[in-house]
């Protein structure tokens, strides 16, 4: 059984914040203000069966929502080398798989355009970071790696059942260098998901990768000699791992490389189409490029169901190409903001919320996952930070407010490969209180609520009624929270009552004693009513019908129904 209803109240202290506040402050933003004009009671109509349902995604995983780690913090976050893994992510990962089955996990980055294999390293070290002349934005250093490294994600996959992406570097595309497709294909097996070709190609010219002008035609190019060199290579037995064209969506959209005739042309080499993409950046407070952006100007355009909405528009006519064409299509890097995120934002409860909402909506647009990108220690958006070396013999782990959204997420689709989500539009479809309904095995599992609007009066809490439709209200549900006491927390987060912790505290594990509420429901009527107070999402789960409360904290929850056993991918 899974979580039912996410509720979440949203605070901000006053005063600006700059890009020179270190990810680990607790210094919160203040408390935006909205003008919301919204029904404070209403109904919201759903089908107990899919089949009764219009606009339902594809089947979905519960290993949805995984994570891109850019390769020059791979030391960090996964192992020094393969007989010195990183306990807390192997438990963090572990929580996840506990819920969906699987997690994915994308090495890469604008790192991977320049990485390199080496005989060795010193002091046993399986990666090492140098200078390099690369012209990111993001200006992340070169990267060197030994064979170790595909050993170490063998043992990680061993012990958490991670599946992994790697990226062909495309630094020279006339000397292609396809040790990393060898090596990993060999080591990883079925482990081994798909190969990047090529990491935000739009922004190649710009960043200095590419002779200007340089367009979809030339990466076109680019990828059937790729295609040729793998075609020819014998140590490479699987062909068709190959993910493109991972555009920014910058200086071109994914269209312009449909039309060069991309998908037929390479569709047998091909395993996913892919995107990346961010909502927003803070590229001039990290590196002087573009204008200046506040924290406290921007937090409002996280906080609404449009945020996810008008992010996903420019895809939905790719996500419908890809599924004419019989591939999957991933978002293959996201967070918050790009160029490290926004301090008060990227890292606070109420960027839990916003990635809850999106990660459903991209569910919804039939994408088949989703990236969230882990940077350094100078990164607001990570999902999980190790310490610095410095302090590691002393202090922990710590854990972003977004990884409690990957772990909802994973209990939302669970393990069933059969879940679908839609997203209800009720209330008049207002942006401040969405709600979703999932569907597995053909039959209502879960439904989230949203409350979005940050009022610690309780003016904006609101009642919503759910009238089942074609099947019996249950005697009871389950539902679970994730909670806050308000949405500018960065720590003192829970999920069904437990929590990994606060800065410097974290090892991977849950700690607490786990708590589900038993909601009764009345079995003569089917309407179920249901409280949200303040910010947050509400989610409740069961076999044919969603019964779901608010509680007046900023919180999410969730119901469960009965897990089922079907292996993940």
């Amino acid at each position: 059984m899974r979580p039912s209803f996410v509720a979440w109240a949203l605070y901000l202290a006053s005063g600006s914040v700059h890009a020179a506040v270190t990810i680990y402050s607790q210094r919160p933003l203040g408390l935006p203000t909205s003008s919301v004009d919204s029904a404070r009671h209403f109904y919201v109509a759903i089908q107990a069966k899919a089949g009764d349902v219009a606009g339902l995604s594809i089947p979905q995983k519960g290993s949805f929502y995984g994570f891109s780690v850019e390769m020059s913090v791979i030391s960090q976050i996964l192992g020094k080398n393969s007989t010195h893994l990183q306990v807390p992510f192997l438990n963090l990962m572990g929580n996840l798989q506990q819920r969906g089955g699987a997690v994915h996990v994308r090495l890469g980055g604008n790192t991977q355009e320049f990485a390199a294999l080496v005989p060795e390293l010193s002091d046993g070290k399986t990666f090492s970071k140098e200078n390099g002349t690369n012209e990111n934005t993001s200006l992340t250093p070169n990267v060197v790696y030994t064979l170790d490294l595909f050993e170490m994600m063998k043992k990680i996959s061993a012990l958490v059942n991670v599946k992994w992406y790697l990226g062909v570097p495309f630094k020279d595309t006339t000397n292609w260098q396809l040790q990393i497709v060898e090596h990993g294909q060999a080591a990883l097996g079925d482990n081994l998901l798909g190969l990047q070709a090529g990491n935000e190609p739009d922004l190649y010219a710009a960043h200095g990768q590419r002779v200007q002008p340089y367009g979809p035609s030339d990466y076109f190019g680019e990828f059937g000699s790729l295609i040729n060199a793998i075609e020819k290579n014998p140590a490479i037995p699987h062909k068709n791992m190959l993910i493109g064209p991972s555009l920014a969506t910058g200086d071109w959209i994914p269209e312009q490389v449909w039309d060069t005739g991309f998908i037929p042309a390479y569709s047998s080499s091909l395993s996913a189409l892919a995107v990346e993409h961010y909502p927003n950046n803070n590229c001039f407070a990290q590196f002087g490029i573009g204008a200046p952006k506040n924290s406290q100007e921007e937090f409002h355009t996280y906080l609404n169901h449009t945020a996810g909405q008008l992010l996903l528009r420019p895809y939905l006519n790719s996500s419908a190409i890809a599924q004419a064409a019989g591939k999957p299509f991933l978002m293959f890097e996201t967070n918050t903001a790009s160029c490290g995120g926004f301090p008060g934002i990227s890292d606070s409860f109420g960027a839990a919320l916003w990635a809850l909402d999106y990660g459903m909506q991209m569910a919804y647009s039939n994408f088949s996952g989703a990236m969230l990108h882990v940077g350094g220690q100078n990164v607001y958006y990570n999902p999980f930070t190790s310490p610095p070396t410095s302090e590691s013999s002393f202090h922990k782990w710590t854990v972003g407010a977004i990884y409690y959204s990957t772990l909802v997420m994973a209990e939302a689709f669970g393990l069933s490969n059969t879940s679908r989500i839609v997203d209800l539009l009720g209330n008049e479809a207002n942006i401040y209180t969405p709600q979703y309904a999932i569907y597995e095995n053909d039959v209502l599992s879960k439904v989230a609520l949203f409350n979005y609007v940050s009022d610690p009066s309780g003016a904006n809490d609101y009642r919503a009624t759910i009238q089942m439709q074609g099947g019996t209200v249950p005697k009871e549900v389950v539902v679970k929270y994730l909670a806050s006491d308000s949405v500018a927390n960065k720590f003192n987060i829970t999920w069904a009552g437990q929590t990994l912790g606060s800065r410097f505290e974290v090892d991977g594990r849950l700690k607490g004693n786990p708590e589900a509420i038993r909601i009764a429901c009345d079995q003569t009527l089917t309407l179920v009513p249901f409280r949200c107070a303040r910010p947050a999402l509400h989610w409740y789960s069961c076999a044919k019908k969603l019964c779901l409360r608010m509680a007046r904290r900023s919180h999410f929850r969730l119901r469960r129904t009965p897990a089922q056993s079907t292996q993940q991918q």
